[in-house]
Order: structure tokens, then sequence, then C-alpha cells
């Protein structure tokens, strides 16, 4: 199946780490990295200079911090994606991640094969969350976000029709606009229209969090493990 090029920023401070990065992922024919930056700072000018479609961003930079990083990327460019790939695994690391706006989550051990398909996931509009993440995010759900039996989500605090609440589901499982229209036998742009105006009416500016939003009003439910 041929893929779209799709042109990274590295954003890594170990010299050794991002060469072995470079060298993995320049082996993939669609996967180019345009540029590469050391810090927080460097990663925000490049972005402005060059055309990217993804930032492939570590957590533990010198300056501002990659979650500072990833939250003014993502205040400048509402649109790019951002992969986080770090070591760190703390459980409070991936609500603000979230909340920064970042696209998916994956630990440094992760095998290359995961790495590129997480990569080409997040280009294409999905999110990538490793199982450490969305166990977070589910028990975050679970243990203090849902409405109670005696606290219970009013009717109308659900917005979406059906049909949103369908492809809404279907985010939440990591497809891509291509794959749901295929699912439901609609166009790509019949489906990036509905995923607009899921986004415009929970409130929110990327599809990661109209899930967790989605999840946590219990609009869906929570796919299987």
């Amino acid at each position: 199946m041929p893929y779209t090029l799709v042109k990274i920023l590295l954003v890594e401070d170990d010299e050794l780490f991002r060469l072995g990065l470079r060298v993995r992922l320049q082996q993939e024919t669609d996967l180019e990295i345009i540029a590469e930056a050391e810090d927080g700072e460097t990663a925000i000018e490049l972005i402005n200079q060059n055309p990217v479609d993804v930032v492939l961003l570590d957590v533990g930079l010198p300056g501002i911090g990659g979650i500072e990083a990833c939250r003014q990327i993502k205040q400048r460019n509402p649109q790019l994606p951002v992969l986080v790939l770090t070591s760190h695994a703390q459980k409070h690391l991936i609500s603000r991640l979230i909340e920064a706006g970042a696209q998916g989550y994956c630990l440094k051990g992760i095998a290359g094969e995961k790495l590129v398909l997480a990569l080409r996931s997040v280009a294409a509009g999905a999110s990538w969350w490793d199982e450490t993440a969305t166990r977070e995010i589910r028990s975050s759900i679970e243990s203090s976000q849902l409405p109670t039996l005696e606290n219970p989500l009013p009717k109308s605090a659900n917005p979406l029709t059906q049909r949103e609440l369908e492809i809404l589901s279907l985010l939440a499982t990591g497809k891509t606009n291509q794959e749901i229209a295929k699912l439901l036998y609609i166009s790509p742009g019949t489906v990036r229209v509905h995923v607009h105006t899921i986004l415009h009416k929970l409130a929110v500016s990327d599809r990661t969090q109209a899930v967790v939003v989605a999840l946590q009003k219990q609009l869906i439910k929570p796919s299987a493990p």
C-alpha cells in the first residue's frame, strides 16, 4: 500500500539517539526528516521555516522543555500533529501532554516498526497512545471524571448527532478519515466536515481532545484494550 510522503521535524537533544532515529526512519521511503532540533525554541523556529507534516518530540528538552514546546507549537499550528517520544512514563505526564495538544505518546523502547506506524497514523490525522497512556486515560476517566448515578449526565449535554457519534467512536479506535470513509461508505471530505463539526460542538481543538471529552461525558464507550 503506497503512502504519502511524511515530512518530519525531529526534536531530540541526545545526539546519539537522534542519529539512531534518523538512520532508522530514513529506511522508510515515505518518511523524510527535513529538519532537526535539540531544544523547543529551535523547533518552533524551524516549523516557521519548513513545511512539516508531523513533529517527533522528546519531552526532556533543555530550555522551555518538551511539554511547553508542544503547547506553543499547537497554539501556532493547531493542525500540525505532535508525536511525543520519551523515556518518561510518569502518569501525570499523560494528562499534561493531552492538555498541551499532543496527538500521541510513545516510550523510547518502542519497536521501530511501531514508531513508523505511529508517525504515519498521526500524520494521517489519527491519534496514537501506547498501552501505558491508554490505561492512564481510561483509569483517570473511570475513577473521577465520569458522571455518577447521583449526578447523571443530562441529555442536553450530548450535542452530537448519531452519525457524529459513529464517527467519533471510530476516531477513538485510531481510524483515519480515509478508513472511516470506507467503513461508512461516505467520502473522506464528508468525514472531514463531520470531524470539524464535532470539534466545534465539543469546543476542542483536535480529535484527541474530542475523544477524551466524549469518554468523560459518556458519549461513547471506551474501545476494548
